[in-house]
């Protein structure tokens, strides 16, 4: 494996499973808060997130490199509100999709056409991701401070009227 792609790939690694421990920190948040659904809802991201790494672990041990299990910095444990942990989700989201799109570039420079492909599937997934932290964001932004409406929305997300993609 191209030493520059597999470094490239741990990093990568290293993000997603921040990506889920943010995740999980922000479950756990909400189940202290009494939002039953904003919590499940966010575990469900969480164990996403971990199936994305576990993915990039596979996929380089598989490839001849060595996958690297990072060591993590603690996830905040407190957050504003409901609207603030999906505006930093969002962020997250931005970022995460910023970083696929730096690693496509390397495999095109390195020309890695065999990563190139299998990371067309995280493109895909951070599409899906970052357009469900907008559509989440902007519903909450409607009820605005109503707290029937925060009610509904949880209540919405616990019987999963809205969800997480399911990992392919």
């Amino acid at each position: 494996m191209n030493k520059r792609v597999e470094q490239v790939l741990n990093d990568q690694i290293k993000k997603e499973a921040s990506s889920s421990q943010f995740y999980l920190a922000m479950a756990s948040w909400a189940e202290n808060n009494g939002m039953n659904g904003t919590a499940k809802f966010m575990y469900s991201h969480s164990d996403e997130e971990r199936f994305h790494m576990l993915k990039l672990v596979k996929f380089v041990n598989e490839r001849g490199g060595k996958a690297e299990i990072p060591f993590i910095e603690q996830p905040p444990k407190e957050f504003r509100d409901l609207e603030n942990v999906f505006e930093l989700l969002l962020e997250h989201e931005i970022a995460v999709t910023q970083s696929i799109n730096d690693l496509v570039d390397i495999c095109l420079q390195e020309k890695d056409y065999t990563t190139h492909n299998f990371v067309q599937w995280y493109v895909s997934e951070q599409l899906e991701e970052e357009a469900l932290a907008r559509t989440v964001l902007d519903k909450l932004k409607l009820i605005g401070g109503d707290k029937g409406g925060m009610y509904m929305f949880d209540r919405d997300l616990e019987n999963s009227t809205i969800t997480v993609a399911a990992p392919n």
